[in-house]
């Protein structure tokens, strides 16, 4: 595949197809995917990246129908590029979740003042031949994720809320930790509910696809917190994080393949407060 621009850092997107017209784009040294999804008449896109290359040009040579954009959440890594389109789909709160320069970074492409439209649970896209249907998710991870259903396909579009490596639940996001770790053991059980022994699980991190089974260990995770008797690690093994100012608070929580980072107190305090 053809390289966005070889002269921005995290810019080189590669991509291959996942399942009959629908493609992983990756990008970030190979840990982040943005995914697109081809019906017979739409496309749709689901996250934007960094915004750095020329994502909408790369997207361009995979397909020549309209492209629905939406993003996951409101993070950085998943609404960089949105500005690149005139319209983008994504879920209330965003602002809750956006970076503070989140409009100057749209300035340097060609629409700053791209259209924001609100959805919510049950918003179905018909791409010609493949519906896909919208989640609102719970407050976890974050203020304004979304899940994308492709009905059609079997193919559960799970944003940053459940993946093979961690779940970041120190973000900022309003509430204690137990009440965000309530609510990400029922988008689990919904999400889980969902699936049928040929979903496949497509996270936007770490690896995709995923076992539909990391929703039980999710669950699982959840209830280990709660009942004060998790599996902590002061070591994150992370790239990144490792690097960040403060990480030393941080702890890795696992239960089988599900793994989250939090604040070692708030896991601590988790079981009196839930």
């Amino acid at each position: 595949m053809t390289k966005a621009n070889k002269n921005v850092n995290f810019g080189y997107y590669s991509g291959w197809m996942l399942t009959k017209n629908t493609w992983a784009l990756n990008f970030m040294g190979g840990s982040q995917f943005i995914y697109l999804l081809e019906g017979d008449e739409k496309a749709m896109l689901i996250d934007t990246g960094y915004g750095q290359g020329d994502l909408r040009a790369y997207v361009e040579k995979l397909t020549d129908k309209p492209v629905i954009v939406v993003n996951t959440h409101f993070h950085v890594d998943h609404y960089g590029g949105n500005a690149e389109w005139e319209k983008v789909y994504l879920a209330d709160h965003w602002e809750k979740d956006a970076s503070p320069d989140y409009q100057e970074n749209d300035k340097k492409f060609p629409y700053p003042d791209y259209e924001k439209v609100v959805i919510g649970d049950g918003y179905e896209f018909d791409l010609g031949g493949r519906i896909i249907r919208t989640l609102r998710a719970e407050v976890a991870h974050c203020s304004s994720s979304l899940f994308f259903h492709d009905v059609t396909n079997n193919l559960l579009f799970s944003g940053d809320e459940f993946e093979s490596g961690q779940t970041l639940m120190f973000m900022g996001e309003p509430g204690t930790l137990a009440e965000r770790l309530h609510n990400m053991k029922e988008n689990a059980e919904r999400l889980y509910a969902l699936c049928d022994e040929h979903t496949l699980v497509l996270p936007n991190h770490n690896g995709a696809p995923i076992a539909k089974e990391y929703f039980l260990d999710y669950m699982g995770l959840v209830d280990s917190v709660l009942a004060g008797n998790a599996e902590i690690e002061d070591d994150l093994n992370h790239k990144y994080i490792d690097n960040m100012p403060g990480h030393e608070k941080y702890c890795r929580v696992r239960y089988g393949g599900a793994s989250i980072f939090a604040v070692r107190e708030e896991v601590l305090q988790a079981p009196e407060i839930g």
